[in-house]
């Protein structure tokens, strides 16, 4: 897979498409924490999440033959959101299918950026389900949210903006739902800078990637009970084979931990982000002696929150 995935390439063909992220720092937090942290603002990416660099990646990729045809998949949101943006750039029809729980904000922009949505049970099955049927009466092609090398090369290229700083964080903090993002940072990290350890972040109740790590093989999450959306998703085999090679570790978070770090996000740091962006920032809150006096870095994955769900943290 190593010699698969050019992360450089990969985003000198998606720059034109994407928005170069800010990186924030504040001295307070630093001087809280006894550690030096960057946050790497993908809330301020554009469909404000950074799925859309393995989405518009993916696309870029595709002959004219398959996109006439269109493109589709299945997401809670932010991949769906991706994949009808890179849609409307290449000049093609999406198809999402959509889980019925999905966030109200993620619905709405898939449907404002074109997307046909297929509403289908909370639950991989009926995702995948849903999406075969539709693939087959379309003939779109399947893009894969996650588990996909030219999804996983595009995600790659968040991290490698951070490198691109002059950056090389002692410890990298990326939150693990499908493992997309966690494996695309590894596979920069081995290449762009290799002393920083990457760590994937996960909530308790949905921790299936730490579970097969632990075991060896794949263990799918059932029924994850998490207000972190974006992580409700279990690993594929491509991104299980990256994160077992070559992670650090995976640590996890309570889900009172979560709200505690997204409300900490929220009044120190100033900016509105998703739930599943407090999953790496509860970790940093949860094991200050491990990153204390090192410099980390932190993906801040996304800002689609629907307005109610704020109320949790006010």
């Amino acid at each position: 897979m190593e010699n698969i995935v050019d992360v450089s390439s990969a985003y000198e063909g998606i720059k034109c498409f994407i928005t170069k992220t800010p990186l924030l720092s504040d001295d307070f937090i630093d001087k809280s924490l006894s550690c030096k942290v960057f946050f790497k603002c993908e809330n301020f990416q554009k469909i404000h999440a950074f799925k859309v660099r393995g989405a518009i990646n993916a696309v870029r990729k595709l002959p004219d033959k398959t996109l006439k045809l269109g493109i589709a998949t299945h997401s809670s949101g932010n991949h769906g959101q991706a994949v009808a943006l890179a849609a409307r750039l290449f000049n093609t029809q999406s198809y999402v299918v959509m889980p019925e729980n999905s966030p109200k904000t993620k619905i709405e922009s898939v449907r404002w950026l074109g997307g046909k949505i297929t509403f289908c049970a909370p639950t991989l099955e009926a995702r995948e389900s849903t999406l075969e049927r539709i693939v087959s009466e379309t003939g779109a092609h399947f893009i894969h949210p996650y588990n996909h090398p030219d999804v996983i090369e595009g995600q790659g290229t968040c991290a490698y903006e951070i490198f691109q700083h002059g950056i090389e964080p002692d410890y990298l903090l990326v939150p693990v739902g499908g493992g997309g993002l966690l494996s695309g940072t590894l596979l920069a990290a081995l290449r762009y800078a290799p002393a920083t350890k990457v760590i994937g972040c996960e909530p308790a109740n949905a921790d299936d990637a730490l579970r097969s790590l632990r075991a060896g093989r794949l263990i799918p999450v059932d029924k994850p009970n998490t207000i972190a959306d974006g992580l409700r998703t279990s690993l594929g085999e491509l991104t299980f084979s990256i994160i077992s090679k070559h992670v650090t570790d995976i640590f996890t978070v309570t889900e009172s931990e979560i709200l505690e770090a997204w409300r900490w996000i929220t009044f120190h740091l100033k900016v509105i982000v998703e739930p599943s962006c407090a999953v790496p920032v509860a970790v940093l809150l949860k094991h200050k002696e491990t990153f204390k006096h090192k410099c980390v870095a932190i993906i801040l994955t996304g800002g689609n929150v629907d307005p109610d769900m704020l109320k949790l943290i006010l």
